[in-house]
């Protein structure tokens, strides 16, 4: 009768262990949905980071051409307004 009773305390607590574990699986699943779910998003988010990025960088490269463009002609009409004045000191 004895190794009945234990035989009953031991299926009955293997089956509370079950439960619990099934529970944490659970949990487990749960959460480890959520983080892929962040994980997704970031990655999008990333992406996007990374393409306007990219946008920057080539608004930026194209404002320095034309940054140059503009100190060149601007030097161009120092030198030239020089010119005239070293011109005019000659007459």
């Amino acid at each position: 009768m004895q190794a009945l009773d234990d035989l009953s305390q031991n299926v009955h607590l293997l089956l509370e262990r079950y439960q619990a574990l099934q529970q944490e699986n659970a949990r487990l699943r749960e959460d480890s949905e959520r983080q892929r779910n962040e994980l997704i998003r970031t990655h999008s988010e990333l992406l996007e980071l990374q393409q306007q990025n990219r946008r920057i960088a080539t608004a930026n490269a194209m404002s320095a051409a034309e940054g140059k463009e503009e100190a060149l002609k601007r030097i161009n009409a120092l030198i030239a307004q020089v010119d005239r004045a070293i011109g005019a000191l000659k007459r």
